[in-house]
């Protein structure tokens, strides 16, 4: 069962998230934990017994519950346990959901995005670009995946707008 992150196990949820994502689709230690006291803000984790097996890093904005970041620790891996921590979050969120994901241009990125598929996320084909997540970091062109279908240009648009100001800052 996914369960709101206690702040004492920051680090570990930390260490999990660089382990899974590239620098410059996170943030650095200290901004990331700065988010914490951000009310939209929240990490769900997955645990089984005093182990943390995977988070969700959540946005709670208008309209739409945004993903973050998603990550499974690695030594949990290819068990299932993304797969039932997506289930249990896409069941019971109460706001259409969406998350950002690199094009599917090679086998990792191919299967990242058959993953979210096959969960009942729709790919968009808009462009879309990650902001720089801190200084010092590179912009990263990813697309947006929705639950349940795709969007149109415009709500597209709308979400861009939302991301650009509330998570990244740019607006």
């Amino acid at each position: 069962m996914l369960k709101k992150m206690n702040p004492i196990d920051f680090d570990r949820v930390y260490q999990i998230l660089e382990q899974s994502f590239p620098v410059d689709e996170r943030r650095p230690y200290e901004a990331q934990r700065a988010l914490l006291a951000e009310p939209r803000y929240s990490i769900l984790v997955k645990r089984e017994g005093e182990a943390i097996l995977g988070f969700f890093a959540t946005w709670e904005l208008d309209g739409v519950l945004f993903l973050e970041h998603f990550a499974v620790d690695p030594a949990a891996r290819n068990g299932g346990v993304g797969s039932q921590m997506l289930t249990e979050l896409l069941t019971h969120a109460t706001k259409p959901v969406c998350l950002e994901v690199e094009p599917p241009a090679d086998e990792l990125t191919r299967r990242r995005v058959a993953f979210y598929e096959r969960h009942g996320m729709v790919l968009n084909s808009y462009p879309y670009t990650q902001p720089a997540m801190a200084e010092g970091q590179s912009p990263v062109p990813l697309l947006i995946m929705t639950s349940g279908e795709a969007v149109s240009k415009a709500r597209f648009e709308e979400l861009r707008l939302l991301l650009y100001r509330y998570v990244y800052h740019v607006l």
